[in-house]
């Protein structure tokens, strides 16, 4: 079986007709620079969680085109000599991305490119499609796993996810993020995720009683008994039976119960009924696990309501991250280089918000010396280092006059090497290791920036010098110099 089987051809076709037409115009060769950053989305709350990175890079490292792909694209009206290009390519490009699991914020580049623009200008979309996807729903898990206040929480969306590559992404990003376990068992095989299990309604249905469905489960999975209580009557015959099947084949055996889950009706209100009777049978022990379209929002107000819930299982509304489905992930040209002179491009826009930053950055970010929490994200030109400055002066780049100058603090560069000269330069590292330094990120945010509703706004600015760069460019086009 193959861990890594997707698909090798993701373009948007205007990708390769502009690649197409650079190399007629004989502009191939010109060295651009790019930037992914994802635009604010505040259902999302005040930052989101990169993953996607590693898709890229599996895709660059597969990068080839077959001759029945070559056959296809000619047959779409490209040049031969496009064709030709296609057919011996070599990826030459440098790209530096911010190590998965990083929380990023709005406008500050995640990823940066640099190389010949018809090869820089093909991996937008699966930048986009990787990027766009993965964070979406690693952002929404963190912030499930945070209502979840400790209990498990398992990922439970395969089904409801919108195709099998996107849901091995997904499963591998909600881990990254936090979540316990997956129930897709291709994302535990690929990931070396733990896999969750227990029954469906199917297997209550399938026994001429619901006590004798129970009595063959436990029967079967002594060790990892979860039984599903509420195909008929959770509070009448389910959970009785649960405990029927407990006392008659577990506690001989010397074996305790998992868990029990409900699947429907209040659930903050049957949990605690259920705490109660299982507590009162002897299974003080056996866990309580709650599903039913479920997401941070539900979560948070079931606890507040005194809900006896161990471990939640969230599908639909993870995997569609339902209250925001679509991710603003953009990649703009940031520069191009010119007889050894680097020139800053810029897009301009009436909607103020959409003028990005030109040219080639630095991503830093400032903690504080004392308590190791962030203070700010800083954009600066590739010749500015400030991690040696004992001070620094940060201002609102949309304010300029609202300045605050900081010290006592550690300026970390964000954006590490991923590729140099078409070559794959970075350490591969696993979901759990991932995982970890995600967990290490998300604590060096202040509290309120992390908040569900109104988070703190955090900082992104922009040194003087870009800052001066981008003013200039602005001034330039409205001033007909463009």
């Amino acid at each position: 079986m193959d861990k890594n089987n997707f698909c090798d051809f993701l373009f948007d076709f205007y990708e390769l007709a502009q690649a197409n037409g650079f190399l007629a115009e004989g502009i191939d060769e010109t060295v651009a620079w790019f930037d992914v950053f994802f635009r604010p989305a505040k259902e999302l709350g005040g930052f989101f969680i990169a993953v996607g990175i590693e898709s890229v890079c599996d895709f660059i490292n597969r990068l080839h085109f077959s001759e029945e792909e070559l056959d296809f694209l000619r047959q779409k009206g490209l040049d031969e000599a496009f064709i030709e290009y296609l057919r011996n390519f070599k990826f030459t490009c440098d790209i530096w991305a911010v190590p998965e699991g990083t929380p990023v914020f709005a406008n500050e580049p995640v990823v940066k490119i640099r190389g010949p623009v018809i090869q820089a200008q093909m991996l937008e979309t699966v930048l986009l499609l990787s990027l766009n996807h993965q964070t979406l729903v690693a952002t929404k898990a963190n912030r499930i796993v945070r209502s979840a206040q400790g209990r498990e929480v398992i990922d439970f969306g395969l089904r409801r996810a919108h195709g099998t590559d996107t849901a091995a992404g997904s499963a591998r990003a909600a881990y990254i993020a936090g979540f316990n376990a997956t129930s897709n068992v291709d994302a535990a095989y690929r990931y070396n995720i733990a896999s969750y299990g227990s029954m469906s309604h199917t297997w209550v249905q399938l026994f001429d009683s619901e006590k004798d469905a129970f009595v063959a489960f436990a029967k079967r999975y002594p060790d990892d008994c979860i039984l599903l209580i509420d195909t008929y009557d959770c509070m009448e015959s389910g959970l009785p039976n649960a405990i029927a099947a407990f006392d008659e084949v577990l506690a001989p055996m010397g074996k305790r119960p998992k868990g029990v889950r409900i699947d429907s009706g209040d659930l903050a209100y049957l949990s605690k009924k259920i705490r109660r009777m299982l507590n009162e049978a002897g299974y003080p022990d056996c866990n309580i696990y709650a599903s039913n379209s479920l997401d941070e929002f539900i979560i948070r107000d079931m606890l507040q309501n005194g809900a006896r819930v161990d471990g939640f299982l969230v599908g639909e509304r993870l995997l569609t991250a339902a209250n925001a489905p679509v991710m603003g992930g953009m990649f703009k040209l940031t520069a191009i280089e010119k007889n050894g002179v680097t020139e800053p491009k810029i897009k301009i826009s009436e909607n103020v918000a959409k003028i990005s930053n030109p040219c080639p950055k630095l991503l830093w970010r400032l903690f504080d010396n004392e308590t190791g929490k962030a203070i700010a994200d800083l954009l600066t030109m590739e010749d500015e280092d400030i991690s040696t400055c004992k001070e620094y002066e940060l201002f609102d780049p949309d304010y300029v006059w609202k300045r605050k100058t900081v010290s006592g603090f550690v300026a970390r560069q964000l954006l590490v090497p991923y590729f140099t000269s078409g070559r794959d330069v970075h350490t591969k590292k696993t979901p759990e290791q991932i995982r970890t330094y995600c967990i290490e990120q998300i604590d060096s945010l202040w509290e309120e920036v992390v908040r569900f509703e109104y988070p703190h706004n955090y900082y992104v600015d922009l040194s003087q010098k870009l800052w001066d760069c981008k003013q200039k460019l602005i001034d330039e086009y409205y001033n007909g110099k463009r």
